[in-house]
C-alpha cells in the first residue's frame, strides 16, 4: 500500500504572509517603518558610540540592542526584498509580531537606560579648579550608591540626541508591532 501524496509527513502548510515581496514591500507602511527602524537605529548606534560610553554597564546594553536590532531589521527587510519569504514556509505574520514585540521590549529598556544616563548628568555642574571643563571628557562618581556622571556639553548633547532617537525607534517598533498584530489577526 502506498502513502497518499497529501499525508502530513510529506506536505507542509503554505506560508502565510500579508505583505508583498520584492521592492513592493517598500511601498507599504510596514516596509517604510522597517526602513525608519534601520535608519534611526543606526543613528542611536552612532550617537552612543560617539559619546565615549561614560557608563559602560548601562550604555553597553544600549549599544548591544542598537547593533543587534539594526542587524536583525536589515536582515528582516532583505528577506522580504529578495523574496525569501516565498521559499520559507512559516507563518510570517506571527513571526513579524514576535520580532517587533521583542525589539520593542529591548529598545524600550535601552531607551530608559539611555535616558537615565543622560538625566544623571543633566542636573550636575562641575566647579573644579584643577581641571577646566573644556578638557574634562567625562567622570562617573558613585555617591551613596547613586551614579552621577559629569559630561562636557558636547557629550551631553550627544546623549540627549541618542535618547530622543532611541525613543523614536521604540515608537517605530511599537507601530510595526501593532500593524503586524492586525495582519496576524485578520
Amino acid at each position: 500500500m502506498s502513502v497518499p501524496a497529501n499525508s502530513p509527513a510529506t506536505s507542509f502548510p503554505a506560508a502565510t504572509i500579508s505583505l508583498p515581496t520584492g521592492p513592493e514591500v517598500l511601498r507599504t507602511y510596514s516596509g517604510a517603518l522597517v526602513c525608519l527602524e534601520i535608519v534611526f537605529g543606526g543613528l542611536v548606534w552612532i550617537l552612543v558610540a560617539s559619546s565615549n560610553v561614560p557608563v559602560p554597564l548601562l550604555q553597553g546594553w544600549v549599544m548591544f540592542v542598537s547593533v543587534t536590532m539594526f542587524t536583525f531589521s536589515t536582515a528582516y527587510l532583505l528577506v522580504f526584498l529578495l523574496g525569501f519569504v516565498d521559499r520559507i514556509n512559516t507563518d510570517w505574520n506571527f513571526l513579524d509580531v514576535m520580532f517587533h514585540f521583542t525589539a520593542l521590549l529591548f529598545y524600550f529598556g535601552a531607551s530608559v537606560l539611555e535616558a537615565a544616563v543622560t538625566a544623571a548628568s543633566g542636573a550636575t555642574s562641575i566647579n573644579s579648579t584643577a581641571t577646566s571643563p573644556s578638557t574634562l571628557n567625562c567622570m562617573v562618581l558613585m555617591n551613596n550608591k547613586n551614579i552621577v556622571t559629569f559630561l562636557n556639553p558636547q557629550q551631553y548633547n550627544i546623549n540627549i540626541a541618542a535618547t530622543v532617537f532611541a525613543f523614536v525607534v521604540t515608537t517605530c517598533y511599537a507601530c510595526s508591532m501593532f500593524m503586524g498584530f492586525r495582519r496576524w489577526r485578520m
